[in-house]
Protein backbone atom coordinates (compact mmCIF):
# COMPACT_ATOMS: atom_id res chain seq x y z
CA UNK A 1 0.00 0.00 0.00
CA UNK A 2 1.52 3.30 -1.06
CA UNK A 3 1.62 6.49 0.94
CA UNK A 4 -0.24 9.47 -0.55
CA UNK A 5 1.94 12.45 -1.51
CA UNK A 6 2.65 14.77 1.40
CA UNK A 7 1.87 12.07 3.95
CA UNK A 8 5.26 10.40 4.26
CA UNK A 9 6.12 12.84 7.01
CA UNK A 10 4.16 15.75 8.44
CA UNK A 11 4.99 18.87 10.41
CA UNK A 12 2.67 17.58 13.11
CA UNK A 13 4.67 14.36 13.44
CA UNK A 14 7.96 16.23 13.78
CA UNK A 15 6.40 18.70 16.22
CA UNK A 16 5.09 15.87 18.40
CA UNK A 17 8.66 14.65 18.86
CA UNK A 18 9.89 18.19 19.56
CA UNK A 19 7.11 18.75 22.14
CA UNK A 20 8.07 15.51 23.83
CA UNK A 21 11.74 16.50 24.00
CA UNK A 22 10.73 19.90 25.35
CA UNK A 23 8.59 18.34 28.08
CA UNK A 24 11.07 15.70 29.26
CA UNK A 25 14.31 15.96 31.14
CA UNK A 26 16.82 15.25 28.40
CA UNK A 27 20.29 14.03 29.25
CA UNK A 28 22.19 12.47 26.32
CA UNK A 29 24.12 10.29 28.79
CA UNK A 30 20.81 8.81 29.93
CA UNK A 31 19.67 5.78 27.94
CA UNK A 32 16.01 6.84 27.66
CA UNK A 33 16.99 10.35 26.52
CA UNK A 34 19.46 8.97 24.00
CA UNK A 35 16.77 6.63 22.67
CA UNK A 36 14.29 9.50 22.36
CA UNK A 37 16.75 11.47 20.24
CA UNK A 38 17.58 8.38 18.17
CA UNK A 39 13.88 7.69 17.62
CA UNK A 40 13.43 11.26 16.40
CA UNK A 41 16.23 10.66 13.90
CA UNK A 42 15.10 7.17 12.89
CA UNK A 43 11.54 8.34 12.35
CA UNK A 44 12.62 10.88 9.73
CA UNK A 45 14.98 8.35 8.12
CA UNK A 46 12.09 5.87 7.85
CA UNK A 47 10.03 8.46 5.95
CA UNK A 48 12.91 8.84 3.49
CA UNK A 49 13.23 5.04 3.19
CA UNK A 50 9.53 4.80 2.34
CA UNK A 51 9.83 7.44 -0.38
CA UNK A 52 12.81 5.61 -1.91
CA UNK A 53 11.02 2.26 -1.71
CA UNK A 54 7.95 3.71 -3.44
CA UNK A 55 10.21 5.25 -6.08
CA UNK A 56 11.92 1.91 -6.72
CA UNK A 57 8.52 0.21 -6.90
CA UNK A 58 7.32 2.80 -9.47
CA UNK A 59 4.64 4.06 -7.08
CA UNK A 60 6.05 7.58 -7.43
CA UNK A 61 8.13 9.02 -10.27
CA UNK A 62 11.47 10.80 -9.94
CA UNK A 63 9.98 14.29 -9.72
CA UNK A 64 7.49 13.30 -7.02
CA UNK A 65 10.14 11.43 -5.04
CA UNK A 66 12.42 14.48 -5.07
CA UNK A 67 9.53 16.75 -4.04
CA UNK A 68 8.65 14.42 -1.16
CA UNK A 69 12.27 14.25 0.05
CA UNK A 70 12.44 18.04 -0.11
CA UNK A 71 9.20 18.22 1.89
CA UNK A 72 10.63 16.08 4.68
CA UNK A 73 13.88 18.07 4.61
CA UNK A 74 12.02 21.38 5.02
CA UNK A 75 10.12 20.06 8.04
CA UNK A 76 13.13 18.49 9.76
CA UNK A 77 15.72 21.20 9.11
CA UNK A 78 13.46 24.09 10.08
CA UNK A 79 14.57 26.11 13.08
CA UNK A 80 13.29 24.59 16.32
CA UNK A 81 11.37 26.86 18.67
CA UNK A 82 12.53 25.72 22.12
CA UNK A 83 13.86 27.96 24.90
CA UNK A 84 16.24 25.35 26.34
CA UNK A 85 19.54 25.90 24.50
CA UNK A 86 20.93 22.50 25.43
CA UNK A 87 17.91 20.75 23.92
CA UNK A 88 18.20 22.92 20.81
CA UNK A 89 21.83 21.76 20.48
CA UNK A 90 20.82 18.11 20.84
CA UNK A 91 18.10 18.46 18.19
CA UNK A 92 20.61 20.33 16.00
CA UNK A 93 22.83 17.24 16.20
CA UNK A 94 19.93 15.11 14.90
CA UNK A 95 19.27 17.63 12.12
CA UNK A 96 22.96 17.60 11.14
CA UNK A 97 22.97 13.79 11.00
CA UNK A 98 19.95 13.82 8.71
CA UNK A 99 21.42 16.32 6.21
CA UNK A 100 23.45 13.55 4.60
CA UNK A 101 20.38 11.26 4.52
CA UNK A 102 18.45 13.80 2.44
CA UNK A 103 21.30 14.40 -0.01
CA UNK A 104 22.00 10.67 -0.37
CA UNK A 105 18.32 9.99 -1.07
CA UNK A 106 18.20 12.70 -3.75
CA UNK A 107 21.44 11.47 -5.31
CA UNK A 108 20.11 7.90 -5.36
CA UNK A 109 16.84 8.93 -7.01
CA UNK A 110 18.60 10.97 -9.71
CA UNK A 111 21.82 9.03 -10.31
CA UNK A 112 21.42 5.67 -8.58
CA UNK A 113 24.11 4.14 -6.36
CA UNK A 114 27.77 5.13 -6.66
CA UNK A 115 29.32 3.17 -9.53
CA UNK A 116 32.50 2.20 -7.71
CA UNK A 117 34.06 2.21 -4.27
CA UNK A 118 32.80 0.83 -0.98
CA UNK A 119 31.00 2.41 1.94
CA UNK A 120 34.16 2.21 4.06
CA UNK A 121 36.30 3.79 1.32
CA UNK A 122 33.91 6.70 0.91
CA UNK A 123 33.63 7.28 4.65
CA UNK A 124 37.43 7.19 4.97
CA UNK A 125 37.74 9.68 2.10
CA UNK A 126 35.17 11.87 3.84
CA UNK A 127 37.12 11.75 7.10
CA UNK A 128 40.34 12.65 5.24
CA UNK A 129 38.57 15.58 3.54
CA UNK A 130 37.21 16.80 6.86
CA UNK A 131 40.71 16.67 8.32
CA UNK A 132 41.79 18.92 5.45
CA UNK A 133 38.79 21.18 6.16
CA UNK A 134 37.21 20.46 2.78
CA UNK A 135 33.69 19.95 4.10
CA UNK A 136 32.00 20.03 0.68
CA UNK A 137 34.10 17.08 -0.46
CA UNK A 138 33.52 15.33 2.88
CA UNK A 139 29.76 15.64 2.47
CA UNK A 140 30.02 14.47 -1.16
CA UNK A 141 31.84 11.31 -0.10
CA UNK A 142 29.32 10.62 2.66
CA UNK A 143 26.49 11.08 0.17
CA UNK A 144 28.09 8.49 -2.15
CA UNK A 145 28.41 6.13 0.81
CA UNK A 146 24.73 6.78 1.48
CA UNK A 147 23.69 5.81 -2.05
CA UNK A 148 25.43 2.47 -1.53
CA UNK A 149 23.68 1.99 1.82
CA UNK A 150 20.34 2.64 0.10
CA UNK A 151 21.32 0.08 -2.54
CA UNK A 152 21.86 -2.54 0.16
CA UNK A 153 25.57 -2.27 0.96
CA UNK A 154 26.34 -2.62 4.65
CA UNK A 155 27.50 0.31 6.71
CA UNK A 156 29.65 -1.67 9.16
CA UNK A 157 30.48 0.70 12.00
CA UNK A 158 33.25 -1.63 13.21
CA UNK A 159 34.98 -1.64 9.81
CA UNK A 160 34.85 2.14 9.70
CA UNK A 161 36.60 2.35 13.03
CA UNK A 162 36.85 5.35 15.29
CA UNK A 163 35.92 8.59 13.57
CA UNK A 164 36.98 11.90 15.02
CA UNK A 165 33.93 13.64 16.42
CA UNK A 166 32.77 16.11 13.80
CA UNK A 167 30.49 16.48 10.82
CA UNK A 168 31.52 13.20 9.19
CA UNK A 169 30.79 11.22 12.35
CA UNK A 170 27.38 12.99 12.55
CA UNK A 171 26.61 12.24 8.90
CA UNK A 172 27.64 8.60 9.27
CA UNK A 173 25.38 8.41 12.31
CA UNK A 174 22.53 9.54 10.04
CA UNK A 175 23.44 6.93 7.44
CA UNK A 176 23.31 4.29 10.18
CA UNK A 177 19.69 5.34 10.83
CA UNK A 178 19.03 5.20 7.09
CA UNK A 179 20.45 1.68 6.90
CA UNK A 180 18.14 0.56 9.70
CA UNK A 181 15.21 2.29 8.01
CA UNK A 182 15.88 0.67 4.63
CA UNK A 183 15.97 -2.79 6.19
CA UNK A 184 12.85 -2.25 8.33
CA UNK A 185 10.86 0.80 7.23
CA UNK A 186 8.27 0.62 9.98
CA UNK A 187 7.35 3.85 11.68
CA UNK A 188 8.71 4.38 15.14
CA UNK A 189 5.77 4.56 17.47
CA UNK A 190 5.90 7.82 19.37
CA UNK A 191 4.79 6.16 22.60
CA UNK A 192 6.87 3.01 22.10
CA UNK A 193 8.63 3.35 25.46
CA UNK A 194 5.31 3.81 27.24
CA UNK A 195 4.13 0.49 25.86
CA UNK A 196 7.23 -1.21 27.24
CA UNK A 197 6.78 0.12 30.78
Amino acid sequence: MSTPPGEYYTEERWQNWIDRIEEEEVDPENEDSARLLLNLQDDAAIAIAKIITDFEDDVVDEETALEEIEGVREIVLDEVDIDDEEKVMLIDGVQTSLVCVFYAAEEFVVEGPAAEGTVVEYVQAAADSEAEEDLDAALGYCVQAGTLVIDGAELDMESIGELEYGLVSEWVNGLDSLQTAMSDPELVEEDEEDAED
